[in-house]
């Protein structure tokens, strides 16, 4: 008589969130060679997974300079891929720098040129074509040449010297010398 009635099972409307978790991630920035763009590779590995989640890394990002040189920045825009990636976001790496080697190029076609006796073994080398440009890159080659005597005579022996001109010739580094040249070198009137 006169005991209260309880009612436990009378519902109650509650909204509740749930936020992505924050991952970092142990980063470097991949050096590479020189290719024209300002694309960057970043690899490393996730902190911060729960379980047995299925989270990976997508490392991409963006060198401050395509030229080549040491200890550029990187600038990362790397994304989270996987089956449970939308549970979690991704705090960028930061810090990153690498390296853009010269691009070897390889040169075909050298020609060194008879000449006239003048008492030195200068020689002149040309039709020089190179070979692995990237795009339209200002390079081109110059070069020079000695020959192994001064004296007249065919068939001499020339030595290449030839080096890498234009504005991205610092892009770039000359595989090898051309090999097996020979030219004239003709009596003075």
């Amino acid at each position: 008589a006169g005991d209260a009635i309880y009612n436990s099972a009378t519902p109650v409307d509650q909204n509740l969130n749930v936020t992505p978790k924050e991952l970092t991630v142990t980063a470097n920035a991949d050096n590479k060679e020189y290719d024209g763009t300002y694309n960057a590779t970043i690899t490393g590995t996730l902190n911060g997974v729960v379980g047995a989640d299925v989270v990976t890394f997508n490392g991409i990002g963006g060198f401050e300079t395509l030229d080549a040189g040491t200890g550029i920045n990187v600038f990362s825009i790397s994304t989270l891929g996987g089956a449970n990636a939308a549970n979690y976001y991704l705090t960028q790496p930061t810090g990153l720098t690498a390296n853009i080697t010269p691009k070897d190029l390889s040169v075909i076609g050298a020609v060194a040129n008879n000449k006239v006796y003048d008492g030195t073994t200068a020689a002149t080398i040309n039709g020089a074509t190179l070979i692995g440009v990237v795009g339209l890159d200002d390079v081109t080659v110059v070069g020079t040449g000695t020959f192994a005597s001064k004296n007249v005579a065919n068939g001499i022996e020339v030595t290449a010297t030839l080096t890498l001109a234009g504005a991205n010739a610092a892009n770039y580094t000359l595989l090898t010398q051309p090999t097996g040249l020979t030219a004239n070198i003709t009596p003075k009137a």
